[in-house]
């Protein structure tokens, strides 16, 4: 909202943006040196031109025309005309309040379509035109409102400058000894009344801007139905936004619930995973190296040459559950990952496939989480494994990048093959349990592998998971 005066804050009412002195005592204070006068006394001087002139004819019109209804060769075809032109004077009207005071008064509906086709179908389509009829009685109510307190106004003002004249030249006068004071106390009395007079005439100017105003949102606006019907319509679209927003937070729950589920299962797979590795590998081998070192140390005196062979098969055993708990460690969490980033992991898993593989790395992957990278690991670990056992391809290509457009950014890693394809996600199997990870990352995972056409395997989180 703006005016004459530069930018107008917001107002919390009507009433403080057009007539403050009304609405606190600071703003009656202010009054006479407040914009909101200033605007008001224009708005009231402009109205009543304009409301003597246009106003007043399109009020004579439509009742002119109006009475003549009853010949229907002339009336009806004269008012739907005078209200059409009571339309357009309403459109003007709205504009300059809008102009003067800084508050728009939102357009009424369009004129109401006729039901048939036909000249009299229009016609009587434009007399039924509420709003039209609203504007017309504007007229004449405007014209009362504007006339009366600009008069007012202008008398006030005019009695304020004439006491003040009267000080300077009013001595001399007959009017001079009827107040039967001294002359110094009658000069006090007449800036006194000066002083009221202008404080008067500066809050009735505000106030019938303000009733103006009040006079156009009433008439010239969208009526009373419109504005319910509008209401009504408002509330039906906040409650299907709401609607809509439980129904994705109740699947948004469904989700969560279900990739809860899949992780928890995934994590005991996992769990069983390590603990059947340790106890038929590294825990096997630790109990034969046990063995073996018991060996050595009965036959070290007796027989050195047999205690020597039980040392060294020891130590095969040492090497071999080393790589064991290397292999164990890595399906657990990749060292390399925590301090060379995700590239270099890939480019590690890669390296330790029997098919070849082609790492892709697009960007700085580091804005990732390390849950993200993570997932996008074992991923890749999962995929290549598969393609190793059951793909039967001759080159596996990785593909790592950022998405940026995205808000926060997503971390992309696809992994295709040029293999036998027909994977499926079934229940238990690797995959199923990464997408359960992905899931519960808040992640996309989709795998398209048609029979004969190879797989294709694409995973995005977010990168602030």
């Amino acid at each position: 909202m703006t005016s004459d005066d530069g930018p107008v804050p917001p107002p919390r009412t009507l009433a403080e943006h057009v007539a403050p002195a009304l609405t606190s005592g600071a703003g009656f204070f202010r009054a006479p040196f407040h914009p909101a006068t200033r605007r008001a006394v224009a708005a009231l001087a402009v109205g009543w031109v304009w409301h003597l002139t246009a106003g007043l004819i399109v009020w004579i019109l439509v009742l002119v025309s109006a009475g003549l209804v009853p010949a229907l060769g002339v009336g009806v075809p004269m008012l739907a005309f005078c209200l059409v032109v009571a339309r357009r004077f309403g459109t003007a009207e709205r504009a300059r309040v809008a102009r003067q005071t800084g508050v728009r008064v939102p357009a009424p509906r369009p004129a109401p379509a006729p039901h048939r086709r036909g000249v009299w179908s229009r016609l009587w389509a434009r007399v039924r035109d509420d709003r039209a009829w609203a504007a017309a009685l504007h007229a004449f109510l405007g014209m009362l409102t504007t006339c009366l307190f600009f008069s007012v106004v202008t008398a006030l003002a005019a009695a304020a400058v004439a006491a003040v004249i009267f000080t300077f030249v009013g001595r001399d006068t007959a009017l001079a000894g009827w107040p039967g004071l001294p002359w110094p106390a009658t000069v006090a009395g007449a800036f006194a009344g000066a002083v009221v007079l202008v404080w008067a005439a500066a809050a009735l100017a505000q106030y019938g801007s303000y009733l103006m105003v009040r006079l156009a949102g009433a008439l010239l606006g969208p009526s009373a139905t419109e504005l319910a019907r509008a209401r009504a319509a408002a509330a039906e679209r906040e409650t299907r936004v709401a609607e809509a927003a439980a129904h994705t937070a109740r699947e948004r729950a469904a989700v969560l619930t279900e990739s809860r589920t899949a992780a928890v299962s995934a994590a005991d797979t996992e769990r069983r995973r390590i603990e059947r590795d340790l106890h038929d590998g590294a825990q096997q081998r630790l109990v034969a190296l046990g063995v073996e070192l018991g060996v050595a140390r009965r036959l070290a005196d007796k027989d050195p040459e047999h205690a020597v062979a039980a040392l060294e098969l020891a130590h095969r055993e040492i090497k071999e559950t080393l790589a064991e708990l290397r292999d164990l460690v890595r399906g657990i969490h990749p060292a390399v990952l925590s301090d060379r980033g995700l590239d270099a992991a890939l480019s590690a898993l890669a390296g330790r496939s029997p098919v070849p593989v082609r790492v892709e790395v697009v960007g700085d992957l580091t804005p990732a989480s390390p849950a993200a990278q993570a997932a996008a690991y074992f991923v890749v670990a999962e995929a290549l494994t598969n393609v190793a056992k059951h793909a039967a391809a001759d080159l596996v290509r990785v593909h790592a990048s950022l998405v940026p457009d995205d808000h926060p950014a997503r971390l992309r890693v696809a992994v295709s093959d040029d293999g036998r394809g027909g994977a499926e996600l079934s229940p238990g199997s690797g995959l199923a349990g990464l997408r359960g990870r992905v899931a519960a990352l808040d992640g996309t995972f989709e795998l398209d592998s048609p029979p004969g056409a190879g797989t294709r395997l694409t995973v995005e989180v977010p990168c602030a998971s």
